[in-house]
């Protein structure tokens, strides 16, 4: 699945294997700087105004490497990811449930069907929605959290009784 997770932007005149090297360089440069950030930020300084700075490294590198990668490249996931991470740390439910929304499909593409990480996920944009008052979307996304949890943790584990709680009260 190399390919799928490598994945460039489909242009009429496509990027030259120059240019993907160096923005997968650039990747993984970013990726770095913002873990040193976010430790940083997190750790001697919490206030919004760092984290602000935080969702701002992980926009202008989504913009940049869009220009040459899919949204569901593995470098753009990993930075909707923590750009999501940003969003719910500071309460900005919208924000993070559009960076889930971008991530859900392509991590269905590339993890196993059965995989914690799509129902993590999943569990996360069902609350989202929850929040944001969407229950027919949270119900959907919770139901898809709990099917793909069954297989993996077996039907009687106590995070889907904590989920299937959360879908009674709400």
């Amino acid at each position: 699945q190399d390919k799928a997770k490598l994945e460039i932007c489909k242009l009429n005149d496509p990027p030259s294997a120059e240019t993907v090297k160096d923005m997968i360089k650039y990747a993984r440069n970013v990726i770095e700087e913002f873990r040193r950030a976010k430790h940083y930020k997190y750790i001697l300084c919490l206030t919004p105004t760092p984290l602000v700075e935080l969702l701002e490294i992980c926009e202008l590198s989504l913009d940049k490497m869009g220009a040459v990668f899919e949204d569901s490249n593995v470098y753009m996931l990993h930075m909707m990811y923590q750009a999501m991470g940003v969003c719910l740390y500071v309460q900005d439910w919208e924000g993070a449930l559009c960076y889930g929304q971008k991530i859900i499909r392509p991590y269905s593409k590339h993890y196993p069907p059965y995989s914690l990480n799509v129902a993590s996920m999943w569990l996360k944009l069902g609350r989202l929605y929850m929040a944001l008052k969407n229950r027919t979307a949270g119900v959907k996304a919770l139901n898809r959290a709990i099917a793909i949890m069954e297989v993996a943790h077996g039907k009687d584990h106590p995070y889907i009784s904590e989920i299937k709680k959360e879908l009674e009260d709400h």
